[in-house]
């Protein structure tokens, strides 16, 4: 059920009967078939384990489940979309950057701080985000948000990622993340609310940078 880009800000998924999709509420600008949107009370895929990891996470960010058959067209709030297709790997995303996601995929809710650790936990404190980030995993699609624009990283062993925890949208794959301290040429000039900060990102993977550091 892949998304196809009509705009930078609007993407489209065809329905079909038999399979679903799961979309954030109020993200559906219009459809044509007979499809059926109903609020989703179980945390998607992933079942009633994912929706308690939702609640803990202190996320607000509700799901509707799509079902039937015909095109539904995705949109929110002007945000730019970026699709990003998983081939078995798991995505870890902030829930309210989450727009659409192939009902095939498996979703969950880990703690940041598994993957690093106290600096994981600092994170969250920093950015403004929860210390659980939603997890999307298997085969399948995935349509996600930001400010303008996204940009893929590659992320090798041998060359980390350091990216601006505010410009922070997503990452893929077998990678670790960390908050480290750095002086930044913003925090000479009497600007560091925050830029002293940096998320080193290293193992194997991508990550999803937006091109502005406002909020969603």
């Amino acid at each position: 059920m892949p998304f196809t880009a009509l705009n930078s800000r609007m993407v489209q998924a065809t329905i079909t009967p038999g399979q679903r999709m799961f979309s954030q509420r109020g993200a559906m600008l219009a459809y044509r078939g007979e499809v059926t949107f109903t609020p989703n009370i179980q945390g998607g895929q992933g079942g009633i384990g994912s929706m308690i990891g939702r609640r803990i996470a202190g996320e607000a960010t509700p799901l509707m489940t799509v079902e039937g058959s015909g095109t539904v067209m995705f949109g929110h709030g002007g945000h730019h979309v970026h699709v990003v297709d998983l081939t078995g790997e798991t995505l870890y995303v902030e829930a309210d950057r989450l727009l659409a996601f192939d009902g095939s995929l498996q979703q969950g809710t880990m703690f940041m701080g598994a993957q690093g650790g106290v600096m994981g936990m600092v994170r969250g404190q920093v950015t403004g985000q929860g210390l659980f980030t939603t997890t999307l995993a298997g085969v399948g699609s995935a349509a996600v948000m930001a400010h303008g624009g996204v940009l893929e990283l590659p992320i090798t062993p041998q060359r980390p990622v350091h990216v601006d925890p505010q410009a922070y949208v997503a990452h893929r794959g077998d990678v670790r993340n960390k908050l480290s301290t750095a002086l930044g040429w913003r925090d000479m000039v009497g600007r560091g609310s925050g830029e002293a900060f940096q998320l080193e990102l290293s193992g194997q993977g991508t990550v999803y940078v937006q091109a502005s550091e406002e909020k969603l």
